[in-house]
């Protein structure tokens, strides 16, 4: 089911991770960001679309983790666009031959691997790496591309609805999730969050990859529990963190073992 959270943006959320796919509403059809991933739940989403006389004109991947990757047929064959370093870490992996093995396998324990295709999954088209827009004929929407969590991660800033797309980060239940590979992933997560920050006055809503839609006054929020959460981290100490511990969402007890070991690994650096 679409929910609205602006003039023409609506969000459809998956029942695994609260995963957030966004629909932009443009002058020919939508923009759609993070298109989702069980089969189901895409065929849910192309029969909204459908109902409402709406075909998707333009994709797009924030991020190239495997849940940002997906596509169904019933969407079409509209040009799926990611950042430059994106594609290339997309490229990489499906270098690999038994990539969807891999991921299938990764997901063996949580029940979706049996409710996806992956006949589509990583088909995206670089965009020229000094690209600042998303090339489509709807609404602009900005790319503030950083490499926080993972490279070419982008956010994406719907200048005229007030809509700034996370990506992976500002999430109310998930904490920030450095990305190891980096050169340095402390300074990349704050350099990122400095990004954001930076458009955070244009945005009166903000939808994050996974859980909660945040409005007026929770984007800054957000950075600022972000930040305080990897400054803690870099320094050793355990965050005074509601997405941790015992004020933790009931379900999402794990995020403290994602802490865990993040805080382990930067030790070990």
């Amino acid at each position: 089911m679409l929910t609205q959270v602006a003039d023409g943006v609506l969000i459809h959320q998956s029942e695994f991770l609260q995963s957030n796919a966004v629909v932009v509403h443009g002058a020919d059809g939508v923009l759609l960001i993070d298109a989702g991933l069980q089969d189901h739940e895409l065929a849910c989403l192309a029969d909204d679309l459908s109902a409402s006389d709406q075909a998707v004109v333009a994709g797009f991947s924030t991020h190239p983790d495997w849940d940002h990757l997906l596509w169904h047929a019933r969407l079409g064959p509209a040009p799926r666009y990611g950042t430059a370093r994106c594609a290339v870490a997309v490229q990489e992996q499906l270098s690999d031959p038994d990539i969807k093995t891999k991921i299938i396998e990764h997901l063996a324990e949580t029940g979706i691997a049996e409710h996806m295709s992956l006949d589509e999954y990583g088909l995206i088209t670089a965009l020229p790496a000094d690209a600042e827009r998303v090339p489509w004929d709807g609404p602009p929407v900005r790319i503030v591309e950083h490499q926080g969590h993972a490279p070419g991660h982008a956010a994406l800033l719907l200048e005229d609805r007030g809509v700034l797309v996370a990506g992976d980060m500002l999430s109310d239940v998930l904490v920030p999730m450095l990305d190891f590979d980096g050169a340095d992933p402390v300074e990349d997560y704050l350099a990122a969050l400095r990004l954001l920050e930076a458009v955070a006055g244009d945005a009166m809503v903000v939808v994050p990859g996974h859980g909660s839609v945040g409005g007026a006054g929770q984007v800054r929020a957000r950075i600022a529990l972000d930040r305080a959460y990897v400054l803690a981290l870099q320094a050793g100490q355990t965050p005074d963190d509601p997405r941790i511990g015992p004020a933790a969402k009931p379900g999402w007890e794990w995020v403290s073992d994602v802490h865990a070991g993040q805080a382990q690994r930067l030790a070990g650096l």
